[in-house]
């Protein structure tokens, strides 16, 4: 791309513009004004109504001659005005809707948000920066511009990144799609608004600066020279000892930087086989360096790497990871410096084929560090939404009024999943299901993953004969057991296949992948490329025939991989741009992170044609702003098998879910094995740690809105994983059980995602947005309203600390023990337990443990009061698969607890009632109290049969 900065551009195209404007300054449209300013950057600033206060900003830059605006992918349907009114004073115009106000200087065209009373809620800082950039060869621009300099506000959503940051505020976060970094350009700010950037192309929140290899900006000497010095060994024996300039082994083509007498045969490159006489070697590289800060402050690095690694800053250890070479990833760290005072650095790799780059920032002014603040590479204006609300909560409801609504789920969906990396053949399906049926241990999905069709083959959706012979029979065996089926498919093809061929007659199959001659991974490697789902006759194709392949053998849902698109690892971002594009409807850098919501909306609009009046699901494993609406969940990737890891999913999960994205789920125990647990016969120790981590991300896998197990070997089945007869065993049915029991609470808030626009993981934050302490703290969460989750994430822990936000009274769930909100507390973790709280004032109706979802549809429920505060439920019910809830083919049952009176008064059942709803139900309460816990057979203390009458049931004294 052509960069060349527009401030030296002539300003003279924006007067036939201004000649459109009043002699005030502006022009009033139907839905808003046009800003005409007569300085800085900004040719025309239009500002329009949607709804009752969302704002929708556009800004075009001066001296840039370019196509009309390119419609939204995100936004394609905003609402349609409300009310609003204009005026005019002091040079700056005025539109006031009901929610908020905007307030344009007339002339700088800078926009400023305010609420109801007046108060500031987003406002622009200065004038954004345009960049003229060409793009195959069309104009463009580069965007940045800050909001809210100085600003003290909690920052979250983003989308999902790994680095175990909860509170944005001060961070860098650069929105790339990635096998495990899902960008979404929506933040929601503990000022109650939300800010959608609108722009599809690399984008960074914090510093507009890219970061660059540590030695380009920032100095780095050792031993008085300039460089780092490298130290390279082969089995512990120093192979190549030299000066580098940086630390560069980012991507493929930087692998040429490798020095000739270090190369060696690793355990990567022989898949640790001893081939020819030639022993396995182990590669060490130690690189030190001194560091010469030229500015005093917090200076920010980032670590790309993968295998074993560790950094330490002037002695102390700072990173210590592990990640699988395939999948190399950014480790985040500040170094507090004060300039001319150097900072020792030493880093310990074992590349085993590996990769491996250092990056730096420099420290930003305090006031800009701790701002808003979005620069994006490729747009044709500035382009944001901004979204007023009284909470944040509303805040995300507004970006779904924008975006679309969540859709349902199919209640199956919240149920317990397998997985494996992979299920060789039909019998080894079918066999897991009768597994889990026989044990008698709960189980709603089991999920294929790649590769059952013949290796030279993908793309084909055909399964291989010799492995599935009869795919439709297997299917119909899982469905027998009263399970779902799930499929992998990726939007990947192999030249040689029809399915190829069609859409590459259509124009829908990308070229850049086969002209750079990259083969995958599979056998000898084959040639492949991705279709262009920008393409609707792409879509159509595309969906055609994964519905001829595997729709019609009754396939439930669908498991869309590498959907970023991940062509091929490890290319360079310029590299990955060429295999993208160009899309049907503009250069790939301009559409760079919006690839997976195209792809979505091929398997939603499919199945609705296919299967109109049956809820599809689609998991993808990337996604993007609206993606909400497709009927789609995102996982968190190919994660690692570390204690770090576990802790990482915590933060990711919550920001996802406060960028409007309620469904979110993550591969539990880690997806790619660390080499100690996938050896053979792995040490006492190894074995030990390994199930010990597994038990524990099960355990947040539970009070995951998605429950899923999935991972390489060792295989992952509960039956596999935990010795029969073991605590370890015995826990993990213990959470999958505790999973159906609560089953009645987690479909509602899967429901109220849809309903209420609500979240399901929810940071602390949302409910205590004025509570500072709950911030930052990246290791708790929300399950609902009721529930505060604290997950054990350090090996061999048996205490953590909590936190208890609020001022109310917080339970323990396994002891009913009191907390008081507002302090900390450590509190017990043996292995079996996750500690887990509830809230004083929740009401969370229970069911009976059952082998599937709405196995007992008129089983009793448990109506569970947690006293000491009034409360309040709405419990939704469905027939859990059909789209009648949408025609008000739905029952809820609204419960209040009145503390003072001593009363659960369970109202009138509303809705329109479904398919197979009981008419009579008989439903249980139980009263918890200080020190009286529910039990695990969901004991009660009154019975009521209920017949959709409003009933009272006072408390038994």
């Amino acid at each position: 791309m052509k960069r060349v900065w527009v401030a030296a551009l002539l300003a003279g195209s924006a007067m036939g513009m201004a000649q459109a404007a009043d002699e005030n300054g502006y022009t009033r449209t139907a839905d808003g004004v046009v800003v005409t300013p007569g300085t800085g950057p900004a040719a025309r600033v239009e500002v329009t109504v949607h709804g009752d206060g969302i704002f929708h900003v556009i800004a075009m830059p001066r001296g840039v001659d370019g196509a009309a605006l390119a419609p939204s992918l995100m936004a394609p349907n905003p609402p349609a005005a409300g009310a609003f009114e204009v005026s005019a004073a002091g040079g700056h115009v005025l539109v006031k809707a009901k929610r908020a106000t905007a307030d344009i200087d007339l002339t700088s065209g800078r926009v400023r948000f305010t609420d109801p009373k007046g108060r500031e809620l987003l406002a622009e800082t200065g004038p954004a920066t345009f960049k003229a950039v060409t793009v195959d060869g069309k104009p463009f621009v580069g965007i940045s511009q800050q909001f809210n300099r100085g600003s003290d506000e909690g920052l979250y959503g983003l989308g999902q990144h790994q680095n175990a940051q909860m509170n944005y505020n001060g961070e860098d976060v650069e929105l790339a799609q990635h096998n495990m970094d899902i960008g979404v350009p929506f933040l929601v700010s503990t000022r109650s608004y939300g800010l959608l950037w609108d722009n599809a192309s690399i984008t960074r929140f914090g510093n507009p600066k890219p970061y660059t290899l540590v030695g380009e900006g920032l100095k780095v000497t050792s031993d008085g020279k300039p460089g780092w010095k490298a130290d390279y060994f082969l089995d512990g024996k120093l192979a190549v000892s030299r000066q580098e300039a940086t630390i560069n082994y980012q991507y493929i083509k930087d692998q040429k930087n490798w020095p000739e007498e270090a190369k060696a045969r690793t355990v990567a490159a022989t898949g640790g086989q001893n081939t020819a006489g030639n022993a396995v070697q182990k590669q060490t590289v130690v690189w030190t360096g001194t560091l010469q800060p030229e500015t005093t402050g917090t200076h920010k690095f980032q670590l790309y790497a993968s295998s074993y690694f560790k950094l330490y800053a002037d002695g102390k250890l700072v990173l210590d990871r592990w990640r699988q070479n395939w999948n190399p990833w950014y480790a985040n760290f500040d170094l507090p410096m004060v300039k001319g005072k150097p900072v020792q650095i030493r880093i310990e790799w074992e590349p085993n084929a590996g990769y491996m780059a250092m990056l730096h920032n420099d420290p930003l002014p305090a006031p800009d560090r701790h701002s808003v603040w979005f620069t994006s590479e490729v747009g044709q204006a500035k382009n944001y939404w901004f979204v007023p609300a009284d909470s944040m909560d509303g805040a995300i409801a507004g970006y779904r009024q924008l975006t679309g609504k969540a859709e349902m789920m199919p209640k199956w969906v919240y149920g317990f999943w397998q997985s494996r990396q992979r299920y060789n053949t039909a019998d080894e399906v079918t066999g897991v299901v009768d597994r889990y049926r026989q044990l008698n241990i709960p189980l709603d999905n089991i999920v294929l993953d790649w590769r059952y069709w013949r290796d030279d083959d993908w793309g084909s959706h055909a399964f291989d004969p010799t492995r599935f012979p009869d795919p439709k029979a297997m299917i119909d065996k899982v469905h027998a057991q009263h399970a779902a089926f799930m499929i992998s498919v990726w939007p990947k093809f192999y030249p040689t296949t029809a399915n190829y061929k069609e859409l590459a007659a259509a124009g829908a199959a990308y070229q850049g992948n086969l002209r750079q001659g990259n083969r995958d991974w599979v056998g000898p490697g084959y040639a492949n490329t991705f279709y262009d789902p920008y393409s609707a006759e792409g879509r159509r194709i595309f969906w055609k025939q994964v519905q001829e392949k595997l729709g019609v053998l009754g396939t439930d849902a669908w498991w869309a991989d590498a959907s970023e698109p991940d062509m091929h690892s490890n290319l360079s971002i310029e590299e990955r741009i060429d295999t993208m594009g160009p899309t049907a409807i503009g250069p790939a850098a301009q559409y760079f992170n919006s690839y997976p919501l195209m792809n979505a909306r091929a398997f939603f609009e499919g199945w609705r044609g296919f299967k109109p009046d049956v809820r599809p699901f689609l998991l993808t494993r990337s996604g993007f702003g609206g993606l909400q609406r497709y009927g789609a969940a995102v996982w968190s990737g190919d994660v690692a098998t570390r204690w770090y890891d576990l802790r990482a999913q915590i933060s990711a999960g919550v920001n996802t879910a406060m960028s409007g994205l309620p469904n979110w789920t993550h591969d539990i125990g880690g997806f790619a094995v660390e080499p100690r647990y996938e050896a053979k016969n792995p040490t006492p120790a190894d074995l030990a740690e390994w199930r010990e981590l597994n038990l524990r991300w099960f355990q947040f896998g539970a009070f995951s809105p998605l429950f899923r197990s999935h991972g390489e070997e060792p295989f992952r089945e509960i039956y596999e994983i935990s010795p029969e007869g073991s605590t370890m065993r015995a826990s993990m049915v213990w959470y999958d059980q505790l999973r159906y029991r609560l089953m009645p609470y987690i479909y509602t808030l899967g429901a109220d995602a849809y309903w209420k626009d609500g979240s399901i993981m929810r940071g602390m934050v949302m409910d205590y947005p004025a509570d500072a302490k709950a911030r930052r703290i990246d290791d708790q969460y929300l399950f609902g309203d009721a529930f505060l989750v604290a997950p054990v994430t350090d090996y061999k822990a048996r205490s953590r600390t909590v936190y208890f936000p609020g001022t109310g009274t917080w339970y323990d769930f396994a002891t009913a023990k009191t907390y008081r909100g507002g302090t900390i507390a450590g509190v017990a973790a043996p292995a079996e337990r996750m500690p887990l709280f509830v809230r004083a004032g929740a009401i969370v109706p229970m069911g009976p443990v059952t082998q599937y979802v709405d196995q007992q549809r008129d089983a009793p429920l448990t109506i569970t009061v947690y006293t000491g505060a009034n409360g309040s439920f709405s419990l939704y019910e469905d027939d859990g698969r059909s789209e009648q809830y949408k025609a008000g083919a739905y029952s809820r049952i609204p419960l209040t607890w009145d503390e003072k009176a001593g009363t659960l008064t369970i109202g009138v059942r509303e809705g329109k009632g479904w398919a197979g709803m009981p008419a009579t139900r008989a439903l249980r309460v139980k009263w918890v109290t200080p020190g009286k816990p529910v039990t695990d057979d969901n004991g009660f203390d009154a019975e009521i049969r209920y017949d959709g009458k409003a009933v009272t049931v006072p408390r038994k004294s």
